[in-house]
């Protein structure tokens, strides 16, 4: 079986590389790199001290459910393409011909894809990994706002078929994950939920038995962009005082959940 990945380069996006090549005969993998490899505030191009703040939890986070991963470079079924962050959309389909022949596409993390590629990828039935519950949080930094919303019962991961839109293709299901005390910790165990429950309902090929469900845009409690997480946002964050047990999951809310129990 053959996968092609469309991805980034962070500790999270490495675990997702490691963690596929365990099941595939060839990985062929579409990295984009602009950033540090460890998610720190190098991401940033700001010197906001809150987003700094912000993200050097992110990074704690992401370190201690993923640790400090790098692509093991001893998996000699990974074919690697490393290109610039936001060049995706201006590399030919030919220019691709080897990593377009795979079983499974995935998407997690790129740039946003358009064109022929887009066209290509959702012939093929490729997979989206959309961090976020859709229909309810759709576009940018989705689990924040749940949390800032209190709402973490609705923190989690949307496994769905690509689409022309953003994060609005029919949806296989959910990942989520159990709660945990530390918030940042709680958002990316649902990141580790969404990779294993890809995993593992691609090795069984149950994926291919789940019925794609059109997703109800009249349960849309907020469509973001980059440009709403803001200053003063983040100010009202920290001194909100999320209660991560406030709301009990509502499993009628969900698609087919998975439920990441251990992270």
């Amino acid at each position: 079986m053959n996968i092609t990945l469309f991805t980034s380069n962070k500790i999270r996006h490495n675990y997702l590389i490691n963690l596929l090549s365990s099941i595939s005969d060839k990985l062929f993998v579409v990295q984009e790199n602009g950033f540090s490899s460890y998610g720190s505030v190098s991401d940033l191009h700001s010197s906001s001290k809150l987003k700094n703040k912000y993200f050097e939890k992110v990074n704690d986070a992401q370190v201690k459910l993923f640790g400090n991963t790098e692509i093991d470079k001893s998996l000699k079924n990974i074919k690697l393409l490393p290109i610039s962050y936001g060049d995706l959309n201006n590399t030919s389909l030919k220019f691709l011909t080897e990593y377009l022949k795979s079983d499974f596409y995935i998407i997690f993390g790129s740039s946003f894809i358009k064109n022929d590629l887009a066209d290509f990828l959702i012939d093929n039935k490729a997979i989206n990994i959309h961090m976020g519950v859709s229909p309810y949080y759709r576009g940018t930094d989705c689990n924040f706002w749940a949390l800032y919303d209190n709402n973490p019962h609705l923190v989690g991961a949307t496994i769905h078929r690509l689409s022309k839109g953003i994060d609005s293709g029919p949806m296989l299901y959910h990942a989520m994950s159990e709660i945990k005390s530390n918030a940042f910790e709680y958002t990316m165990s649902t990141v580790k939920s969404a990779f294993h429950s890809l995993v593992d309902r691609i090795k069984t090929r149950s994926i291919l038995d789940i019925k794609p469900v059109a997703q109800d845009k009249k349960k849309q409690m907020r469509y973001t962009k980059k440009s709403e997480f803001n200053e003063k946002i983040l100010s009202d964050y920290f001194k909100k005082n999320i209660q991560l047990n406030s709301k009990k999951f509502d499993n009628s809310l969900l698609k087919d959940p998975y439920f990441l129990i251990k992270s």
